[in-house]
């Protein structure tokens, strides 16, 4: 459990920290994505536990990396069973913390079909137990992801007061979420959807009863510095971005020209990682990666 000094600690390093936010949280969907990526093919697992004892696997690998420290990752989500499981020898919270890195949970049970273009949240059942043992094991925040597809204005408003109203229940639990509501950005109306979720998010953050804090997690805007009033927001913790299916390259580019938002990456963190690696040549990759995250975080 969390005690309030330690989490005041969590708070101050997500808040200040120089670095950024390393998302390791995809799910049973995305989980043979990710290991292709990582050099496994899908003949290496007979059955689902199978599969996540390998990604596991490649989680206690960076975690456990000399280089995947507070210094330059500030915080780490996990997903449920990461959360759950051991690294080094030690429960995967607890040993991020040692290493100055703060553990978040991603809660959400993946997407709605899209509809009035979006894609809403799935309800998530068993969320008040869920973050009962989150805050248990040492967990400071959540994540939870929607996607908008298309600049609809009653979309985008249901999006963002689902997103809120969960947030409040996370909230009551004494854990910090992660609002992600993703702009698409193969979207035709890109930037007219930024400006919606612009719009609709400073209500609901307006909306907030004084001293409830959110962080927004949000893809990277078609005008750079569009979102400066939502990282100035005073009951913002910290705005970060995904790098949404840009390349790691790109992504930094355009991170780097928005003030005050740093990075959450996931697939541009980890797209140079192989199973086949030497650790040598691992964690030479993952710091090459983690210190170029970085630059453009803290540019």
């Amino acid at each position: 459990m969390t005690d309030t000094a330690t989490f005041e600690k969590m708070l101050a390093q997500i808040e200040t920290g120089a670095g950024f936010i390393a998302a390791l949280d995809q799910s049973g969907g995305s989980t043979p994505k990710a290991l292709k990526g990582y050099g496994v093919e899908e003949d290496a697992w007979g059955s689902d536990e199978e599969m996540f004892a390998l990604i596991h696997s490649m989680r206690s690998r960076i975690v456990t990396s000399p280089c995947f420290t507070g210094e330059k990752v500030i915080g780490a989500i996990l997903f449920e069973r990461t959360m759950d499981g051991e690294a080094g020898g030690k429960p995967v919270p607890a040993l991020l913390w040692e290493r100055g890195v703060v553990p978040f949970l991603k809660v959400d049970k993946g997407l709605e079909d899209e509809a009035d273009g979006v894609q809403m949240m799935k309800p998530i059942s068993g969320l008040g137990e869920l973050l009962a043992r989150a805050k248990a094991k040492g967990v400071f925040g959540t994540k939870m992801r929607s996607v908008i597809n298309s600049a609809s204005q009653s979309g985008i408003a249901a999006i963002v007061k689902q997103q809120f109203e969960v947030a409040g229940e996370i909230l009551d639990h004494g854990l910090v979420p992660i609002i992600e509501p993703e702009v698409n950005i193969k979207s035709e109306t890109r930037s007219q959807c930024d400006d919606i979720l612009l719009a609709e998010t400073k209500k609901a953050l307006d909306a907030l009863p004084e001293g409830r804090r959110v962080m927004l997690k949000l893809s990277l805007p078609a005008n750079a510095g569009l979102f400066a009033d939502l990282v100035k927001h005073p009951a913002v913790v910290r705005v970060v971005a995904l790098s949404g299916g840009f390349s790691r390259a790109d992504a930094c580019t355009e991170l780097a020209k928005n003030s005050g938002i740093i990075a959450s990456f996931s697939r541009a963190l980890l797209n140079d990682l192989k199973h086949q690696m030497s650790d040598d040549e691992f964690d030479a990759s993952l710091g090459g990666a983690i210190d170029e995250i970085h630059k453009a975080s803290i540019a």
